[in-house]
């Protein structure tokens, strides 16, 4: 017969209101005893009811996951740590895809609302006003973008995209073209702010491509639209970036001889491809652990400033090459680090 809290309360030698809270607020319990119930716990064998649990505390333990496309490489290792860090917290996490659809979004956090603690929305679609009127309803922490008076997690791309422009025109490069991300997309304007006064500190000429969806083919139609003379290319990410390679030797030109090309993410696809891309590393999966962190630590205080600022880097690899101006090239394979802005939380 399973162990009952009743069991444990006995073997631990305290009463059951005391094992009640061990489980459902723990920081209400001092080390040693909850130590001591928690051992009895493991000992017996018994696992707390979720539902009674949640009639007692108002909790779900769920926590909602939405992101922008689950078949992007990108969100994967992002949901894998944030299924992980939940687990360590005693909570579970609930995934939806929304397809690139700010509408789906806006009903997947509706109907999510009832039936979890809160909800982490990674790299959102939807306009501010929407997402801050839905943080009234439920808890969100907000991945890939900032919004004011909303928890965040943000990568520096706008860094990232910095450092890749910076190594583009250190190669000779003056001629470039940046293959921007959906609209909508926050990080497909960082990107753009941020590459756009690169190219100008560096003299050089940026043409923006898009918005473009942010997929293999996605890439493969900006490769029609690479005038002339342009002889390197910044990828909202790195999908986009292999689907333009592709295009690009479709049109009989040479990756890197004739066109340069960078991506943003560092996904797996991105070592395994010939030539090997040099991209923009961005830490996802401490992005999905700092929101779950982020998440459980605020509850319901829905107004607040917290940010969480992740360092990017740039990765060089084969993918990029001399221009035709005057250059010092790095060795393929390098990395160069962002400046690093360590981690703010305010």
């Amino acid at each position: 017969m399973p162990a009952t809290i009743r069991d444990v309360a006995r073997a631990s030698g305290v009463h059951i209101s005391t094992v009640s809270r061990t489980f459902s607020a723990p920081h209400l319990v001092n080390v040693e005893t909850r130590t001591r119930v928690l051992a009895c716990a493991e000992q017996l064998g018994y696992r707390p009811n979720r539902a009674a649990r949640a009639l007692i505390t108002g909790r779900t333990f769920n926590i909602g996951l939405i992101v922008a496309d689950i078949a992007n490489p990108f969100f994967p290792p992002l949901i894998k740590a944030a299924e992980s860090q939940a687990r360590r917290h005693d909570h579970h996490v609930f995934v939806a895809d929304t397809n690139e659809d700010a509408a789906a979004e806006e009903e997947l956090v509706r109907a999510l609302a009832k039936q979890v603690d809160g909800i982490l929305l990674c790299s959102p679609r939807m306009s501010n006003s929407l997402i801050e009127q839905l943080s009234r309803e439920v808890p969100l922490v907000v991945v890939n973008r900032q919004i004011a008076g909303l928890p965040a997690v943000v990568m520096d791309v706008a860094r990232g995209a910095r450092l890749a422009i910076e190594h583009l025109t250190g190669l000779g490069h003056r001629t470039l073209a940046l293959a921007a991300g959906p609209r909508g997309s926050w990080t497909s304007k960082e990107i753009r702010r941020s590459a756009t006064a690169a190219a100008r500190a560096a003299g050089a000429e940026l043409t923006v491509l898009g918005p473009n969806p942010p997929t293999e083919d996605g890439g493969l139609a900006v490769a029609e639209h690479v005038r002339a003379g342009v002889t390197a290319v910044l990828a909202y990410n790195d999908l986009m970036a292999l689907g333009l390679i592709e295009g690009l030797q479709q049109r009989g030109l040479r990756v890197p001889r004739d066109v340069s090309v960078v991506g943003i993410d560092d996904i797996t696809l991105s070592r395994l491809t010939r030539p090997k891309l040099t991209t923009v590393a961005t830490p996802t999966a401490a992005a999905g652990r700092a929101a779950v962190d982020m998440l459980l630590a605020h509850g319901d205080d829905r107004r607040t400033t917290a940010l969480v600022n992740l360092q990017t880097e740039l990765v060089i690899r084969d993918s990029t090459g001399p221009g035709p101006g005057p250059h010092c090239p790095a060795d393929p394979g390098d990395v160069v680090a962002a400046p690093a802005p360590g981690v703010a939380s305010h």
